[in-house]
């Protein structure tokens, strides 16, 4: 067992949790035991701070980079926060509105929703929009606040549906200068969200920040992730796992690959590397 002190960086969806939002009981245990240890625990995701829930927040880590970047917390102290553009916050709605697309709006307040969100959604998954997909859906972001028709000012990103027609090179181009277009995957099989996000915002710029201000080095950190997104957290940590179930580029980029989350592959990780017994 190493006596050296870590901070550890965890993606959420596809790492610590599975892609039915089932937190593993080795990777809770995996968790405690580190922090038990001295390690600082921090979780790095896509997700606004309004979709940390308490089974998270219960495994007792030090603090959340959130929104791909857009927020970082350390014990309860606000290290950076920088929010979406309202007039493009204002302007991606209305087009959403326009297009029949199911969004919503990720906030640290709250996820904002199309009423429409949960069936435009399961229209993608395999099956498509049976009432167990839209289920599915719902219980995956139980507190979602529905009736979402104009933007507001305090917008990490904005996550949408995608349907067929939706071009996000076009997209791109249009909001190029203003926002990062981009998309992501709920299940890990395909890209079913479309994203409006912030120009220069993403995990590594974070972590950078939280470097800062915890006064350690890239060394001491090892990111943990399993999706493109989390190409920017391995570039700035020390040491760099991919779960077994993450794309081939992803694992080409990290320091170590582990087994699928649903193979106990945090747990597995965390002892290879010397984090736990």
């Amino acid at each position: 067992m190493t006596e050296r002190t870590r901070v550890l960086l965890l993606d959420i969806d596809g790492t610590l949790v599975n892609y039915r939002t089932e937190l593993p009981p080795s990777a809770a245990d995996a968790v405690r035991q580190a922090r038990a240890l001295g390690h600082r625990v921090y979780l790095c995701t896509g997700r606004s701070r309004a979709e940390i829930y308490d089974q998270l927040w219960d495994l007792g880590v030090d603090g959340l980079i959130g929104g791909n970047g857009s927020y970082v917390e350390d014990a309860g102290q606000v290290v950076f926060h920088q929010v979406l553009d309202a007039a493009v916050v204002a302007e991606a709605v209305e087009w959403l509105i326009a297009e029949d697309l199911g969004f919503y709006l990720e906030c640290n307040s709250g996820l904002y929703a199309s009423d429409h969100l949960p069936e435009k959604a399961a229209a993608l998954l395999d099956g498509g929009a049976t009432p167990a997909n839209v289920q599915f859906i719902r219980d995956a972001m139980p507190d979602l606040i529905y009736g979402t028709r104009a933007g507001r000012d305090d917008v990490n990103k904005i996550s949408f549906a995608l349907a067929p027609g939706v071009d996000l090179g076009a997209l791109t181009t249009h909001y190029a200068g203003r926002a990062a277009i981009d998309s992501w995957s709920m299940t890990g099989t395909r890209d079913e969200f479309g994203e409006f996000g912030q120009l220069g915002i993403h995990k590594g710029a974070a972590i950078e920040r939280l470097i800062d201000h915890l006064g350690v080095s890239a060394d001491d950190l090892i990111g943990f992730g399993d999706a493109r997104s989390d190409l920017g957290m391995f570039a700035a940590c020390g040491t760099s796992v991919a779960m077994g179930n993450a794309p081939d580029e992803v694992k080409a980029a990290a320091t170590l690959v582990t087994d699928h989350v649903d193979a106990d592959g945090l747990a597995n990780a965390f002892r290879r590397l010397g984090l736990i017994a």
